[in-house]
This record gives C-alpha cells, sequence and structure tokens, in this order.
C-alpha cells in the first residue's frame, strides 16, 4: 500500500468521487499551464490546451497503471494537447499582442533582474518548441532526465542531448541578442 497523496486522490475518483478530480486539478494547474505556455507560447490557447489536458486525463484515468507518477503521466498528456494544438494553428500567425507581453519589461522599471528576465523570455522564445520545453522542464520544473524522457517519449540520453544543445542555443541567441543591444546603447 502507498502513501502517495496522488494515488489516494485516484482511489477515491475511480470509486466514484468524481468531485475529488478538482483536488488533481487545483495541485497540477499551474505546471500543466506553464508546459502548454512554452509549447503554444499563447496564452489563452495554453489555457485552453492545458484543460483539454485535464478532461483527457480524467477520461483515460482509469488507464493509467501507476508505473510512474501521476504527474509525469499527466504532464506527457499536455505536452502532447500542447503539440497537438500547436501543428492544429501553425498556419495562423503569432499576434503582435503576444510577442510584445512575452518581453515586456515590468512597469516598475528595468533592474537588473528583470533584464535578466526579459532576456532569457525573448531567447527562449527564438528556440524551437522541442527545446524550449526541454529546458523548461528541465530547469523551470525541475524534473528528472528520466521524467523528461516520459513526458516527451524520448529516450533519457536523448533528453540529455537536447537539454545540453538547446541550452548552447539559448546561449547563441543570449549573445546575439546582447550584442545587439550594447550596439544600441
Amino acid at each position: 500500500m502507498t502513501n502517495d497523496p496522488d494515488l489516494l486522490i485516484i482511489d477515491r475518483i475511480l470509486a466514484g468521487e468524481q468531485s475529488a478530480y478538482a483536488d488533481l486539478v487545483d495541485k497540477y494547474k499551474s505546471y500543466a499551464y506553464t508546459i502548454a505556455l512554452k509549447i503554444i507560447i499563447n496564452r489563452g490557447e495554453a489555457e485552453e490546451a492545458a484543460q483539454d489536458a485535464f478532461i483527457k486525463a480524467y477520461h483515460h484515468l482509469s488507464s493509467f497503471h501507476r508505473e510512474s507518477k501521476f504527474s509525469t503521466w499527466l504532464y506527457r498528456i499536455v505536452f502532447n494537447t500542447a503539440i497537438s494544438y500547436k501543428r492544429k494553428n501553425r498556419q495562423q500567425f503569432q499576434s503582435i499582442d503576444n510577442i510584445i507581453e512575452y518581453g515586456a519589461p515590468d512597469a516598475e522599471g528595468r533592474s537588473e533582474i528583470t533584464d535578466k528576465k526579459k532576456y532569457l523570455q525573448l531567447a527562449l522564445a527564438r528556440l524551437n518548441e522541442a527545446d524550449r520545453t526541454a529546458l523548461t522542464l528541465f530547469y523551470l520544473e525541475e524534473f528528472s532526465l528520466e521524467e523528461i524522457a516520459e513526458i516527451t517519449g524520448m529516450l533519457a540520453n536523448t533528453a540529455k542531448v537536447r537539454i545540453h544543445r538547446a541550452r548552447q542555443r539559448l546561449a547563441d541567441e543570449l549573445k546575439i541578442m546582447l550584442k545587439s543591444e550594447a550596439l544600441t546603447l
């Protein structure tokens, strides 16, 4: 018998207490949204994709075999749902509002931390979705290589290489951006 709180909630849901699913949604909604946003970039679509992923997870909860953590299983669903949204909307252009909002500094001014975050977000936005997702899962969400492999469907060694190369591409993007920024000062 396990004391994993997620598994106890899942047992309650499968026993007919459907309202207990709200506990899982509350626990994981910000992580699900973050993953979807890093893939889709559009806030509204990311919210929609995260909600759809929770609905899919609920309908397939009985197929969760408990071989991995619930969070890993859920994030895999979120990842796949977000990728599907992105493919579905590939023909649409990104709104200028999203570009400005994504990298705009806050209203309090340009502190060093705000600048670092701004440039990091802008550089991340220039990466492809696989690199952006790998870096987000590893550094921001602090998933292990094995968990990232399970979420993205790649081998752990492949995830390690992807993160390494994505970090190099991120550094290159930052160098390009900061060099051009320094020229405008």
